[in-house]
């Protein structure tokens, strides 16, 4: 009955506005298939979202510095005011960025491949529903591309 967003929220970024919805998601190292998602509003910081369970290692960036995750965390440091990280930190945080980086990944594709970077949906539900089918397809597309590595047999 409405073209409007209903539940859709406003954030800024880089003193850029933007509305709408953001996908949370838990990638796994080996394989890079997305294995866990949450879809929210686009006002929710994304420290409020934890995906880990115990034992899991979380590699995340700095904007997670100060939140404690359920699993064992792998935060990238970063210094505040009057107190640098150091040369052992930002090693660290080298590393971390490493294991992270494969990690944007399916944002990549899902936005370029998939042209689902912008939903026409009006609902977090609706959002959720789409964002589901999207991970999906991610998977299958990564599956293929396993396959044509020959990481993955038959």
């Amino acid at each position: 009955k409405t073209r409007r967003s209903k539940d859709g929220t406003w954030t800024k970024k880089n003193s850029k506005s933007y509305f709408g919805y953001k996908l949370h998601s838990k990638e796994d190292i080996d394989y890079g298939l997305m294995r866990d998602i949450k879809t929210t509003t686009a006002s929710v910081h994304d420290t409020q979202v934890d995906l880990t369970k115990p034992g899991e290692v979380a590699y995340r960036d700095k904007g997670y510095f100060g939140t404690v995750s359920k699993g064992f965390s792998a935060t990238m440091r970063r210094s505040v005011r009057g107190h640098p990280i150091g040369i052992w930190d930002i090693l660290r945080n080298k590393r971390i960025s490493r294991k992270r980086a494969p990690g944007e990944r399916p944002y990549a594709v899902i936005k370029n491949v998939f042209n689902s970077g912008h939903t026409m949906v009006t609902t977090v539900s609706r959002v959720a529903v789409k964002m589901v089918f999207a991970a999906f397809g991610f998977n299958l597309f990564q599956l293929l591309t396993l396959r044509k590595q020959g990481i993955v047999w038959r």
